[in-house]
């Protein structure tokens, strides 16, 4: 018997139209999505359903909206059975996911969880407003080699690896400047390098003044142990106590995702099927260069869950 872990995508996973025929086909995901405009004050649903593609994109909105959007086809999965088949032993989400994670694990109720990440996607938003500041995925280097690359390109600005996301996939984050020396050194090491198109340096100092905005939100959230593990980005270990949690939350917004060693601490406690559950493929394609014969599910579209439940 196959020993489950659920995993939820975080920002850069949003499309236009992303959970709308989810929520035409279960009324369970529709719930959802009107619960969240209830809480927000704001129609979420439209613009998730309809765009516009900018507003979507903004991270104050495209954070709710991912959260949502993958609570909702969660909950479409569980009002027609499919995961109790599951039984997941573990929960994971890659940055922003992580949220998603805590929230369907049972550490966090949906209306706090909600406005923990439309908080924390209005300060992020705020700080990447403050100062020219980018992301950069650099392919063909190792860790050690990236911390050697980000020094040579940073020229005593802010430049730090952010996203450790599977082997020789590794994005960069800083100072507008530093990550354009990073484009054009990128070649002479050997590597290539794709510029992101985010609001800012996620994942980085830069990020200083969201985690201290966050401190007040997470001090107050209502958070208890759940009845699933979930593993933290910045520890690739479980959470372990509401504290604990409160802290890697906060220290997550500015320190490295290290997505490929959570993987592999499931792995390593026998974990030998990977669920994805909200929009996009992007964990699903990482998990297959981080270990290929890990079977991978992709649960994002309504066709997949009808398959399912047929």
């Amino acid at each position: 018997m196959s020993k489950t872990a659920i995993i939820f995508p975080g920002q850069g996973a949003q499309a236009v139209g992303m959970g709308k025929d989810v929520a035409q086909t279960f009324d369970a995901a529709r719930d959802v999505f009107d619960q969240a405009n209830k809480i927000l004050g704001f129609d979420l649903t439209s613009i998730c359903f309809e765009g516009p593609v900018d507003r979507l994109n903004a991270t104050d909105i495209s954070q709710p909206a991912i959260f949502v959007t993958s609570v909702a086809i969660w909950r479409a999965l569980e009002a027609n059975g499919i995961t109790q088949e599951w039984a997941p032993k573990a929960m994971a989400g890659l940055s922003l996911g992580e949220y998603t994670a805590l929230h369907l694990a049972g550490w966090l109720g949906f209306q706090e969880c909600l406005k923990l990440v439309a908080e924390r996607g209005r300060l992020m938003q705020a700080a990447s407003e403050a100062v020219s500041s980018g992301m950069v995925s650099i392919m063909g280097l190792s860790e050690l080699e990236i911390n050697k690359f980000c020094e040579e390109a940073a020229q005593d600005e802010i430049l730090t690896p952010a996203n450790f996301n599977c082997p020789g996939q590794i994005v960069i984050s800083g100072a507008k400047a530093a990550c354009d020396r990073a484009l054009g050194l990128a070649d002479k090491c050997g590597a290539r390098a794709v510029p992101l198109t985010v609001a800012g340096a996620f994942h980085s100092a830069l990020m200083a003044p969201a985690v201290e905005g966050l401190r007040t939100a997470l001090a107050a959230a209502n958070i208890t142990k759940g009845r699933i593990g979930v593993v933290s980005n910045v520890s690739a270990d479980y959470h372990a106590e509401p504290d604990t949690v409160r802290d890697l939350l906060r220290e997550q917004v500015a320190k490295p995702i290290r997505w490929q060693a959570s993987m592999e601490r499931l792995i390593a406690d026998g974990v030998d099927l990977f669920v994805e559950v909200g929009p996009g493929r992007t964990l699903t394609g990482l998990m297959r260069k981080i270990d290929r014969s890990i079977t991978v599910k992709n649960f994002s579209k309504a066709d997949a869950l009808e398959r399912v439940s047929a």
